[in-house]
């Protein structure tokens, strides 16, 4: 039974907010909490809606043993704030769009507040106009910071 639901959210929902979601899945999993939380992502943009996430950013997943394959961009909607208990931004920048248009009292947040190792980093940076070391960068920070909230989340369920 699904008891907390958490979306992701970047600009455009095809890079750092569909590996957040396919490295938190993976996680829940390993923790025995993917029964008990939902995960999703979305992008505060809608030019990508439909598509899948970027090929550099599945490809680098695989790699860590990732699929986003399966994923497809969306943009976020006021109904999400209803439906998801977090929303959990990638950057300032999203974050400050998520919070123009949350309704009061909606949990939004940064992913980088749950990191454990990379403790002094705020924001998940954009790897699109970049050189593939982007993307492992985007992996090593969501990996870190979905560690911290696998915790947390095991905590609030009463699980750890």
């Amino acid at each position: 039974m699904v008891e907390t639901r958490l979306l992701f959210v970047c600009m455009g929902n095809i890079c750092r907010s569909p590996t957040a979601e396919g490295v938190l899945r993976h996680k829940l999993q390993a923790a025995g909490l993917a029964d008990r939380v939902e995960v999703d992502s979305a992008g505060t943009h809608g030019s990508h809606a439909g598509e899948a996430p970027d090929p550099r950013a599945v490809k680098h997943a695989a790699a860590r043993g990732y699929d986003l394959s399966r994923l497809r961009a969306r943009r976020i909607g006021r109904e999400d704030f209803r439906r998801f208990d977090w929303v959990i931004a990638m950057d300032e920048d999203n974050l400050g769009t998520l919070r123009a248009i949350a309704p009061e009292g909606a949990r939004v947040g940064l992913l980088m507040e749950h990191a454990r190792r990379h403790t002094g980093v705020r924001e998940v940076p954009d790897p699109y106009f970049g050189a593939p070391a982007g993307f492992e960068r985007v992996l090593d920070l969501v990996e870190d910071a979905c560690d911290g909230l696998v915790e947390r989340l095991a905590l609030e369920l009463g699980t750890s």
